[in-house]
């Protein structure tokens, strides 16, 4: 089929080199019995892949069916696929068939394939091998031919590794890879996608459609698209039923697409290990930046105390509100209750500092004589007193207070529950 042709029949718009290879590909490996999969990030169109693929099979007048296995629970997943028997486990009151019972001689796309269980990739990987499989609380063996279509936002390679996906199973799903490019990657595509979406919306809604002008489309080129042409389409939808006015300017436009930060605290990029050890590096990483800015401020006080001719450089500051300014800004709230005072017999008129950015805090003056201030650094402390911000600022929202710190609502949730945090 012309290339053309098959954009028209599936309504994909773009002519992106990697999006035209990615539809070759697809077209070349559906005559085949082959297992693909199709990577590609969440909102690119995965799904249209599989179909395309199934469309143009021999099996193309068989079923099709596609499976989330991120949304399936772990203890049913088995079922929904395999089927069981009647008293196999609680809830189990008749027998049922599962999907590659039911879709044999046809096509199940598996999404998100690398959400699925270890114990259920097992079993994927018999039917993938043998085409045979086992319902959940039988012995029996049973035989199948459904061809498979897997697709990943994730890295399965990396998940191999790390012992969360199987390595058989990865090199066996991959046969034929399929890369669907992201949004980003296609940003002479964007306005095209737009236009055909607008058009579909004013049909829908029965209102004008909108058009954009010259800063307007470079404002929606420009903008990365997380979501791809999932988010783009809603962005579409958002305009043509609340603006007020058919012609979008960069101005209006940019009160449609989501801010580039949304939250003030550091965003830390890094390789997801574990719930635990996520909120660990996190906290880590702020805290070590935090002391460092700290002790930059330190630093700049010091050198203002030690030379007076400094302050006015610094603006109008006297000798006492340099103290107290330390003693009250750069000092935790908490430091005072564990100075430890040192004799002074030889006090100097004007104070004199000590300061070494890798030891405590040492203040030497003929007021206050000798401090040794100890800075906590109880990362239990620290965290519980962020969560305690983060709802206070958002007045109690467990949402948005979880986006803000950087972890999931479940985990923020077990937070205040471990801390007994009162909302």
């Amino acid at each position: 089929m012309e290339l053309q042709s098959l954009k028209n029949r599936f309504s994909i718009i773009g002519n992106t080199p990697s999006l035209n290879h990615a539809l070759n590909t697809a077209e070349q490996v559906a005559a085949t019995d082959l297992t693909v999969l199709i990577v590609g990030e969440s909102g690119v169109g995965k799904e249209v892949f599989s179909q395309i693929i199934h469309s143009l099979s021999a099996r193309k007048h068989n079923p099709f069916i596609a499976v989330n296995c991120g949304a399936i629970p772990e203890g049913t997943i088995d079922s929904e696929l395999f089927g069981h028997e009647k008293g196999s486990f609680t809830g189990a009151v008749d027998s049922r068939k599962g999907y590659f019972e039911t879709v044999s001689g046809g096509t199940i796309f598996l999404d998100e394939i690398g959400e699925m269980p270890l114990g259920t990739q097992a079993r994927l990987l018999r039917v993938l091998e043998t085409g045979e499989f086992i319902r959940v609380g039988s012995s029996k063996v049973q035989k199948t031919d459904v061809r498979v279509i897997a697709a990943t936002n994730r890295e399965l390679m990396e998940f191999t590794q790390k012992g969360k996906f199987r390595e058989d199973l990865y090199y066996r799903l991959n046969t034929v890879p399929i890369r669907v490019p992201s949004l980003r990657d296609r940003k002479e595509d964007i306005p095209l996608l737009f236009r055909k979406f607008v058009v579909d919306f004013a049909e829908k809604y029965k209102t004008k459609p909108i058009f954009l002008d010259e800063e307007a489309r470079a404002l929606l080129t420009s903008y990365t698209w997380p979501g791809n042409v999932r988010e783009l389409k809603n962005i579409a939808e958002q305009i043509s039923v609340l603006s007020t006015t058919d012609h979008i300017n960069a101005t209006i436009l940019a009160e449609f697409l989501p801010t580039a930060s949304k939250h003030n605290m550091p965003m830390i990029t890094f390789t997801p290990v574990g719930e635990f050890a996520n909120e660990r590096e996190i906290l880590y990483k702020l805290f070590f930046d935090m002391k460092k800015d700290v002790n930059e401020l330190k630093k700049m006080f010091f050198e203002i105390l030690q030379n007076p001719s400094l302050a006015g450089q610094a603006g109008n500051f006297t000798r006492e509100s340099m103290i107290n300014e330390l003693k009250e800004d750069i000092l935790p709230s908490n430091a005072m209750n564990n100075v430890m005072p040192v004799p002074n017999n030889n006090a100097p008129t004007l104070p004199s500092v000590q300061y070494n950015a890798n030891q405590p805090l040492i203040i030497d003056n003929d007021l206050q004589g000798h401090y040794e201030v100890e800075e906590s650094l109880n990362i239990m402390d620290k965290e519980k007193e962020l969560i305690l911000k983060a709802l206070k600022k958002h007045r109690g929202r467990r949402k948005d207070a979880s986006t803000d710190l950087g972890i999931s609502e479940r985990t923020l949730y077990r937070k205040i529950k471990e801390y007994d945090i009162e909302e």
